[in-house]
């Protein structure tokens, strides 16, 4: 299936998204149709997609007492025509969800996440041996703190670490790995302006945009973030640029020339209004109290009415946003944008509350004036 969505990026100049279903997760053991996966690493490492990790509800929606359960699985696709073929299926060294991962020059990079055995401060690059067209696995230097839904981007061989959650809050870190003096370890760099987690962090040239998120507080209930903040890694200072449209937290994006895309997100009503049935369930006394807020956020979860589809635009140059077009699929969240090939591709993630993709969405950028 093949969509076109045109961006005016100038007057004279139409840059048009051809998106496809470049491919769908493979059956299950039991031979069941693939869920897909929440919270995924993904990356490109000699000249395939790899795809990793995640997690889902098997047996049952949350709201209906179904279990998140965390995977290992390893996808490792080949480029064929205008989608991807699964070449072959591995396993990482423990099951992850909700890390952050980049593509960089030796491996992809995951940092942080979380698994049935709480949140991790590991780090590692996922390699592919074109040799024997195995994974190899290194370790890296763990983070100061354990993490998960932190940011990640790279520039040159420094990778960079932004918010994320910890046990009990949001973080405001942002760290920096020079993966040619690993021996050194994460450096602390001057600290978000904000604490959060869940936000798209995006490199160009000699700076770092993080942007959207959302920061849980001890009351149950988040706020949640349009804002914009650009950090130069030069001069080691953050600057706050022109808000999103709208707050947005979840969502993925990357690098177009000068302009950076973000691909939908969670504008965060049900979420914020999900949150708000928590904190009464967990604060009333009266059991049919408890009961009929707890069928009210059922119901609420159940009809989730899915992400936000606009894909939005930033002018670096002219610092201001605009909505250019539309995702012509079920927006996935918690998930990576990869670039690669010319292509933008959306792996698998969630599409509404407790329900994931199990299709590989690309997104091939074609400019005509």
């Amino acid at each position: 299936m093949f969509f076109n969505a045109s961006i005016y990026a100038q007057k004279k100049q139409e840059l048009k998204l051809q998106w496809t279903v470049a491919a769908e997760l493979p059956v299950a053991a039991n031979g069941q149709p693939a869920l897909g996966f929440a919270g995924m690493v993904a990356g490109v490492h000699n000249n395939k997609l790899i795809i990793a990790g995640g997690a889902n509800f098997p047996e049952a929606m949350p709201w209906n007492g179904g279990k998140k359960k965390y995977h290992d699985d390893v996808y490792v696709y080949a480029k064929k025509g205008n989608g991807f073929i699964l070449q072959e299926k591995n396993k990482l060294p423990f099951s992850i969800a909700y890390a952050a991962s980049v593509t960089t020059n030796m491996g992809i990079l995951l940092a942080g996440g979380e698994n049935e055995n709480g949140i991790t401060d590991k780090v590692f690059l996922v390699q592919l041996v074109v040799s024997s067209s195995m994974l190899a696995f290194q370790n890296l230097p763990d983070l100061p703190i354990p993490v998960a839904n932190a940011s990640l981007t790279v520039v040159g061989n420094i990778v960079y670490l932004a918010g994320g959650e910890t046990i009990n809050e949001s973080s405001n870190q942002l760290l920096a790995l020079d993966l040619k003096k690993v021996g050194a370890g994460w450096q602390q760099l001057p600290q978000i302006p904000k604490a959060l987690s869940h936000a798209v962090l995006l490199a160009k040239g000699n700076d770092l945009f993080l942007i959207g998120g959302r920061k849980k507080n001890s009351n149950g209930i988040s706020d949640l973030y349009s804002s914009v903040f650009e950090f130069n890694i030069q001069t080691n200072q953050w600057t706050e640029k022109q808000p999103l449209p709208y707050a947005l937290s979840a969502g993925t994006g990357a690098v177009h020339q000068n302009k950076l895309l973000l691909f939908g997100g969670d504008k965060g009503a049900t979420f914020h209004r999900t949150e708000e049935l928590i904190a009464a369930i967990n604060n009333s006394k009266d059991e049919n109290e408890k009961q009929r807020l707890t069928a009210e956020k059922a119901k609420l979860q159940t009809a989730h009415p899915g992400f936000s589809n606009e894909i939005l635009a930033y002018d670096i140059a002219n610092d201001n946003w605009q909505v250019i077009a539309a995702l012509p699929f079920p927006t996935p969240v918690t998930t990576t944008a990869v670039q690669w090939k010319n292509c933008f591709i959306l792996p698998s993630g969630e599409i509404k509350a407790g329900v994931r993709s199990p299709y590989i969405l690309s997104a091939k950028p074609q400019v005509k004036k």
